[in-house]
């Protein structure tokens, strides 16, 4: 048993891990293709006002929530409230469902880095070689299982040795190769017209389903209702500002998703003049689009190392997250040392993303209301369970401890400056958007709709 509760060092370390979580695959794959898909600028701006609103008043509840109880998720709410304990147990479900299926597209990621690394970027650039791995049985399990325990090394180092450590020096290194690829990508013929596309709203291309995209963004990217932040909320020091924090994690994370978007929106632009079919391409638009425009240009092959380098980094911090919140669920629950935990929570993962791989090859005709394994917990897990628990957590804090009780627990450093916002978020405009996103989501996942 461990008696001691790992921390962080300061804000520094605490900022720096929260936003590594909160930059992965989130930014640099989803970000730019649903931006590419809704609009561009209208979709931008939506995500903007939504991220600074509603985001920031859902990261600070779960910070404060894991600080205050000095507990993660599992046990966080039952210690404020012995009812709402229920409301833990949900929560620590999302970790668990999302850690397998994320692996599986960490394992895809390494797969392209070491393809372009020993100078086979044209390769990954015909048509069929996307489909042609991810529908294999062997290779993508091997890769699968090599990202599954680089994630585990770091974890296994601890908070402040393994999380804290390695998030220091993999943020500075992201925002650099992110910068250094847009920048490249925005000297290119053509770019002009992307960046247009991607900054200027455009109200005619505004729908319901823009701001349901943003919404649902916001929970992936952010970390919301994954148990993320209530177990990194649990380490950060009582002197360490809550509210600085998440500005500072918020201008990190939606910095990082701008600038991805500036990296491959653009691009559709300078290769395909805007083509309509290719903006639409959805979660193909990286894997896909990208080694074929590096194929293209000079030195594409070395291009293409260092952006699958930025995407693995990105990717990894938020496994990395992902894996620690899961440990520490276990940790708390039933007491085992941290490295004999990191095993158990190897193995299962690696147990339960052997669907998600299998899903694109061995057991491609097995659907689950017509989804493969992956899009099926994607969808259970990001469009279910999360919107979920974002409304039970906005009803917990809103009526039942009342925003008082962590409002203090925030101006413990100094005046919470956003507590009548925040009250009124929580209370009465988050839980409407929530309730909206979750009904569509839904309706429009099952087919219901379509929005």
């Amino acid at each position: 048993m461990e008696k001691k509760r790992s921390s962080f060092t300061g804000r520094i370390g605490f900022v720096f891990a929260a936003a590594g979580s909160a930059v992965g695959l989130g930014n640099l794959w989803r970000f730019p293709y649903l931006a590419a898909k809704y609009g561009g600028g209208i979709f931008l701006l939506s995500y903007v006002i939504l991220a600074v609103t509603f985001g920031f008043a859902l990261m600070l509840a779960e910070i404060s929530i894991g600080r205050k109880t000095g507990k993660s998720a599992i046990e966080a709410y039952g210690s404020l409230n012995k009812k709402w304990g229920f409301l833990g147990k949900l929560t620590s479900i999302v970790p668990m469902i999302i850690l397998p299926y994320y692996c599986v597209i960490g394992g895809w990621v390494i797969k392209y880095f070491v393809t372009f690394v020993s100078g086979q970027g044209k390769a990954a650039a015909e048509a069929n070689f996307f489909t042609g791995f991810i529908s294999k049985t062997g290779e993508p399990i091997v890769w699968l299982f090599v990202y599954i325990a680089l994630t585990a090394v770091v974890v296994m180092l601890g908070v402040e040795k393994g999380i804290e450590k390695f998030s220091k020096v993999l943020m500075p290194v992201l925002v650099a190769l992110s910068l250094g690829i847009a920048i490249y990508t925005l000297t290119l013929p053509g770019a002009g017209a992307g960046v247009k596309y991607y900054f200027m709203p455009d109200f005619d291309k505004f729908s319901v389903m823009t701001v349901l995209a943003a919404l649902g963004q916001l929970f992936y990217s952010l970390s919301i209702s994954m148990g993320i932040l209530i177990t990194y909320g649990s380490y950060m020091p009582k002197n360490t500002s809550i509210e600085k924090s998440v500005h500072q994690i918020e201008l990190f994370d939606s910095g990082i998703a701008i600038i991805a978007g500036l990296m491959i929106v653009p691009s559709v632009f300078v290769f395909t003049g805007g083509n309509e079919d290719m903006l639409q391409a959805g979660a193909g638009l990286m894997f896909e689009m990208l080694p074929r425009i590096f194929s293209t240009i000079p030195l594409g092959n070395i291009i293409g190392v260092v952006f699958f380098l930025l995407v693995f980094f990105a990717a990894l911090t938020s496994s990395i997250s992902l894996m620690e919140t899961v440990v520490s669920i276990i940790q708390d629950k039933i007491h085992i040392k941290r490295t004999t935990t990191c095993l158990i929570v190897v193995a299962g993962c690696t147990l339960f993303a052997l669907p998600s791989t299998l899903g694109f090859g061995l057991w491609e005709n097995i659907k689950i209301f017509g989804l493969n394994f992956l899009d099926f917990f994607d969808f259970i897990s990001n469009s279910v369970i999360m919107p979920i628990v974002a409304l039970l957590t906005c009803i917990f804090v809103g009526y039942v401890i009342k925003p008082k009780t962590l409002s203090e627990e925030i101006a413990l450093t100094g005046k919470f400056k956003s507590e009548k916002i925040f009250t009124v978020i929580i209370k009465y405009i988050a839980p409407v958007c929530i309730l909206a996103i979750l009904i569509s989501s839904v309706l429009n996942g099952l087919g219901v709709i379509k929005i």
